[in-house]
């Protein structure tokens, strides 16, 4: 696996992709709550709504997961025109996906699905919907608008069975067939034991219940049962790659040349909801994008953990996803480069969009000591993610005079990514990281010594500043000084 061509599909090549998302699409809305009494008129909980949350569900996370990636995405399905349309266009002209293949069906409803938790607990679920096969005339604008993508060009479709109704037998088997005409690789996220419709797709991702109900048994979760099950519906329906997504297991793809088995990244696993979306969405973009099948396997496998440790349906984003590689890469010793600017902005935009706070500091962090390295941990425990932003060579130049610094500018970002604490690494050139702290807007700005507050520079495009107190005894100055008289006396 080259983990190089990994990193420049993300930095580049992804964002030339045009993908095609045709499904059930849905409006996923949540009310948060808490429960403190039971309902005087009948023997249930009142929830008290504190919040209210809509994303976007079904197929619809699936295209939420490709625009995340930065793809250019479409999305094809019926709604209706009813109170849910509004709010569901509204976020998919946020996420930039294109839905002018939304069908509007007089006869239907947008397809809804109302939570309402109490505490960390689903308290009651609510499905707005009518299912069924699409009639002649939904069909048919569905068609004429999927082959008006295949005449612009298109680099992949991905298929989002939810079983409402729009992945008829007929339908899925055409649009199969056109995109495969085309050359363009298809990729089907199945619902039900019927695969037969979905023969001659490219890719197939079923979870392990899913892979037993199309083998027509119980599977359990090991290897040699997953691979026969796979095996036997690869040949029955003439599918190219049968994707199992294996829960902690991870992921297995089968197809006639080899087997490729790859292992569960998540450290922490809070909510499976929507990592199947994930798989699909990241799979078939990086199929998409000529990736080798290991390495397609290996980034799906990546940006399902990456969602699984989130709470509630949370699309990927390439610079998370691209965050997460350059770390792996350095743990594995493979080569790694520190996040550009922009590439951090839009990494703090998604942390926060998921409600995780984002710390940032500072500094030149030459020759690398137990006091620098207390300091990130003890700046780490303010929030979920730190960011570092590091002095550039000519930087600290300016700072600290001709001779710094010791270590060069990437070398100290390496090491620095090395430990822990430290999520991220920024290199900055100006004298101070003013500009940069503007830009990312942390929500915590930590500086170190005996500053006060009101002398940090860029406090006011922070949320607060925290000053944490460097730890005594530790000094770059004073290890460089100590060489220099032990050179100079010959003790060296």
């Amino acid at each position: 696996m080259k983990a190089g061509s990994i990193r420049s599909f993300l930095t580049e090549g992804i964002r030339k992709l045009h993908i095609a998302v045709l499904g059930d699409v849905m409006l996923d809305r949540y009310f948060y709550g808490e429960v403190k009494r039971i309902s005087p008129e009948a023997p249930v909980p009142v929830t008290r709504v504190k919040a209210m949350k809509s994303v976007l569900g079904g197929a619809a996370n699936v295209a939420a997961n490709l625009a995340g990636l930065d793809c250019r995405v479409y999305i094809g399905g019926v709604i209706g025109a009813d109170e849910n349309q509004a709010p569901l266009e509204k976020l998919l002209d946020e996420a930039g996906i294109d839905h002018s293949g939304l069908v509007k069906s007089p006869r239907r409803r947008t397809i809804t699905k109302l939570r309402v938790l109490g505490g960390q607990q689903q308290m009651l679920r609510l499905d707005f919907e009518e299912t069924g096969d699409l009639n002649e005339e939904e069909t048919a604008a569905l068609r004429s608008w999927f082959e008006g993508l295949l005449q612009k060009g298109l680099d992949g479709v991905v298929i989002s069975d939810y079983a409402k109704g729009l992945c008829s037998d007929e339908f899925t088997a055409w649009v199969i067939a056109r995109a495969r005409t085309m050359g363009i690789p298809v990729l089907v996220d199945p619902k039900g034991p019927n695969w037969q419709k979905y023969a001659g797709c490219s890719f197939i991702t079923p979870n392990v219940k899913e892979m037993g109900e199309a083998a027509g048994a119980s599977l359990t979760n090991e290897d040699e049962p997953v691979v026969a099950a796979a095996r036997q519906a690869q040949a029955r329906f003439a599918i190219e790659n049968v994707v199992v997504t294996r829960s902690e297991k991870g992921m297995t793809l089968v197809n006639r040349r080899e087997v490729i088995h790859a292992p569960a990244t998540a450290v922490e696993v809070f909510d499976v909801s929507g990592a199947g979306d994930t798989v699909a969405a990241t799979l078939l973009a990086a199929i998409a994008g000529k990736l080798a099948l290991e390495e397609a396997v290996y980034l799906a496998n990546r940006a399902s953990g990456l969602v699984v440790a989130k709470v509630g349906t949370y699309p990927v984003h390439r610079e998370e996803l691209l965050a997460d590689i350059l770390n792996e890469a350095r743990r594995s010793g493979r080569g790694y480069r520190p996040l550009n600017r922009e590439e951090a902005a839009s990494l703090v935009r998604t942390w926060k969009e998921a409600g995780e706070t984002v710390v940032f500091t500072n500094g030149c962090f030459d020759l690398l000591h137990s006091g620098h390295v207390t300091y990130l941990e003890k700046a780490k425990t303010l929030g979920k993610h730190l960011i570092v932003g590091l002095n550039s060579d000519a930087s600290v130049r300016r700072l600290k005079g001709p001779t710094r610094p010791l270590v060069p500018d990437l070398a100290r970002a390496r090491v620095l990514s090395a430990l822990a604490c430290v999520d991220a690494v920024v290199i900055f050139e100006e004298g101070t990281p003013l500009d940069l702290i503007k830009l990312l807007r942390p929500d915590i700005l930590v500086k170190g010594g005996d500053y006060s507050p009101e002398e940090v520079v860029g406090r006011e495009w922070a949320g607060r500043v925290e000053i944490v107190a460097f730890e005594e005894g530790y000094s770059t100055s004073n290890i460089v000084a100590k060489i220099a008289k032990m050179a100079k006396e010959g003790s060296l």
